[in-house]
């Protein structure tokens, strides 16, 4: 079966069980290898990338669905998500699907909520749904050289300010790296997701008056210079943290 003939099938079965004019789109972040990632599917139909979104159960929450959907169509399970946004521009999905008469359920006008997560990549073993030709990890510096469907590319840039916004009073790092690190490996994370560089003392100072690390007696082996001492989190600091907020940076 063509990707067309499947989305002309789903149509009718998708009016008996989904809210009509209501989507959800999740931006899943993943840093890998010092690099800031996100999710996207490549759709057999029209060969674009889309986030994983999809569309609300009439018999679920809007947060049951999106859990829903990103396992549905990545393979993603057991991921803590943030509501950021919401998008309605009119026509935002109709040129995507103008080989479609009006009657497709996947082609009426569609405001969509817009989530967010960071992540480790390497915790989820990624599986395309059957709209999907593939699941991958992208890394954001490849975006400008891809083509995204809707306006996805919208949802993603404003994902990523929120992020950001989000980290200048929240600490991050926690389950993103390994349970030991230096303190040059924790400033690459926030530089990352800042897209700017820190200056090393002032960065060392704050997050060490954060109170949020335990120094431990190790060494990063290897290299040609000092090798640097170890860290990990005080999973209970951290998450007092993460309630109390912080002004770092």
């Amino acid at each position: 079966m063509d990707s067309r003939q499947h989305i002309l099938n789903k149509s009718e079965e998708l009016k008996e069980d989904f809210l009509p004019h209501l989507s959800a789109d999740p931006v899943i972040f993943g840093f890998d290898r010092n690099e800031l990632k996100v999710l996207l599917l490549k759709m057999n139909y029209r060969q674009q990338w889309l986030l994983p979104g999809g569309y609300v159960g009439k018999d679920e929450d809007l947060d049951e669905a999106v859990i829903r959907i990103l396992k549905e169509r990545a393979g993603i399970t057991n991921i803590y998500l943030e509501e950021f946004g919401v998008f309605g521009k009119k026509n935002r999905s109709e040129f995507y699907f103008e080989d479609f008469d009006h009657t497709l359920f996947h082609k009426q006008r569609f405001v969509t909520i817009g989530y967010y997560a960071l992540c480790n990549p390497s915790r989820f073993k990624l599986i395309a749904d059957a709209y999907s030709e593939t699941c991958e990890w992208i890394c954001l510096s490849r975006l400008p050289e891809i083509e995204l469907a809707m306006d996805h590319r919208e949802i993603i840039e404003k994902a990523l300010l929120t992020l950001r916004e989000k980290i200048s009073h929240k600490p991050i790092g926690y389950n993103l790296l390994p349970e030991k690190f230096t303190l040059p490996e924790l400033q690459k994370l926030y530089e990352v997701i800042l897209g700017k560089e820190l200056n090393r003392g002032n960065f060392y100072r704050k997050i060490m008056n954060l109170g949020i690390l335990k120094k431990l007696d190790e060494q990063r082996k290897g290299g040609a210079h000092k090798a640097p001492d170890l860290y990990s989190f005080n999973k209970r600091k951290y998450t007092k943290a993460l309630e109390g907020g912080l002004n770092t940076w």
